[in-house]
């Protein structure tokens, strides 16, 4: 709720005030009507509400592995279990980081051959991650042509255009669409694959080779704490 001083300072909450006015004065009916038909839910009925609240990330799992090119490494043994309090817990996604670097190796015939002026160009590797929560999957690539680098991979399952909006429907409504009501409870896996690629050594005698990468890992479930707060109630004071 607005206080006088925040609604005296803040001009796009003139604004909006003065449209909501408008919105009333133009449209009594309607409003009357819809708000009647919300009236009988246990949450407000139609109104103009401010959603806030505040974004935080808890650590599930973090790691390393070395992963061969051409194959997946897996994790799959992962639960909201082992988070203290999860159940109290709106939430709303799961957002996994991926880094790594180049491992990349040159390796002579001739001694000497790989020497700065013959040791050639890595090539891009690609790292891949796929995040699995049910029937909430998400997949992401990125490549380590600058190295080091990362990628992130989200999956969510709440409306995001409803946060730190203000919406003319019923409380309900909004509540329906950023409170995932324990959907994210449960099980959770990652999924990690590398193909990599070797380079060019364009000097006699000097070979490359990428068989493998160093990944690390950081998978992180998405909390959302929100708010909902009537637009009208201060402006009716």
């Amino acid at each position: 709720m607005w206080t006088m001083d925040e609604f005296k300072r803040d001009r796009d909450k003139q604004i909006l005030a003065v449209g909501i006015v408008f919105f009333l004065l133009a449209f009594p009916i309607y409003f009357n009507s819809t708000a009647g038909e919300a009236s009988s839910s246990s949450f407000g009925g139609m109104d103009f509400y401010e959603v806030s609240g505040e974004m935080t990330f808890v650590e599930l799992d973090s790691g390393m592995e070395y992963v061969a090119s051409g194959d997946t490494w897996a994790i799959d043994d992962l639960s909201t279990d082992s988070i203290d309090n999860a159940g109290d817990m709106n939430i709303v996604g799961v957002l996994v980081t991926l880094s790594y670097g180049e491992d990349e190796q040159t390796s002579a015939n001739i001694p000497g051959a790989c020497n700065p002026a013959n040791n050639g160009n890595a090539a891009a590797d690609t790292i891949s991650g796929t995040v699995m929560h049910g029937a909430y999957n998400a997949s992401a690539s990125g490549t380590n042509d600058e190295s080091p680098a990362s990628h992130t991979v989200e999956s969510l399952w709440y409306n995001e255009s409803m946060v730190d909006a203000i919406l003319f429907m019923p409380e309900s409504e909004i509540i329906a669409g950023i409170d995932a009501d324990g959907a994210g409870l449960g099980a959770y896996s990652l999924e990690i694959t590398v193909d990599a690629q070797s380079g060019n050594a364009p000097g006699p005698g000097c070979q490359r080779s990428d068989n493998s990468e160093e990944v690390s890992y950081k998978i992180e479930l998405i909390v959302y704490d929100y708010t909902i707060t009537s637009v009208l109630e201060p402006l009716m004071e």
